[in-house]
């Protein structure tokens, strides 16, 4: 009788552990193309960015050396008045534009939250252009985007912006600030759409 169980408790366990792996795997393909990432955080940590979905996501590469940074500020202040909405921005620091991110992730840390209070999520340090660009900006790059189309990333802080499905619906170059009307209203109206 013991067999019998024992056989039992294993076919069990096999069943078990196939399912899990069939919902793993479908959850995996469940995420929106533009979500199916994983990322490290600032902090050193796995971030799966399907964790987003649902929610409008703005993902802007960021420097603390370079004659845009104030835009930190900018940033932080939709994050403030967006958030609870479902606004989330994601902070990608890349050092590719002019040495202008030279510092380590501690670093990075410290100069964003004590400089301009930055409490949206940021992410370790990439590339977002060339042969070692991370393959979220090799995707992000390769799309038919307004007002910016497709290419390489021009400077630091260019916007892309993705609706609750996890479509990119707007990509703004640079200069273009955080809070001008038309990323605004461009946020507002991915809010407004559940």
């Amino acid at each position: 009788m013991s067999k019998v169980f024992a056989l039992a408790a294993c076919c069990l366990a096999a069943t078990l552990v196939s399912r899990m792996a069939v919902g793993a795997e479908s959850d995996a393909k469940a995420a929106p193309a533009a979500l199916n990432f994983t990322m490290k955080s600032l902090a050193g940590e796995d971030v799966n960015l399907a964790k987003y979905h649902g929610k409008v996501v703005l993902v802007v590469n960021v420097a603390s050396r370079c004659g845009l940074t104030p835009q930190y500020k900018q940033l932080e202040a939709l994050h403030e008045k967006y958030a609870d909405q479902g606004l989330a921005i994601l902070g990608m620091p890349c050092n590719q534009f002019n040495g202008q991110e030279p510092g380590s992730a501690a670093e990075i840390k410290q100069f964003c939250t004590q400089k301009y209070g930055v409490k949206f999520d940021m992410f370790s340090k990439i590339e977002v252009n060339g042969e070692g660009a991370d393959p979220l900006y090799k995707y992000l790059t390769a799309l038919q985007t307004k007002p910016v189309g497709p290419g390489k990333i021009s400077w630091n802080f260019e916007k892309f912006l993705i609706n609750r499905q996890g479509e990119v619906v707007a990509r703004f170059g640079p200069r273009t600030k955080p809070d001008a009307q038309d990323v605004v209203a461009a946020i507002e109206k991915a809010l407004a759409e559940k």
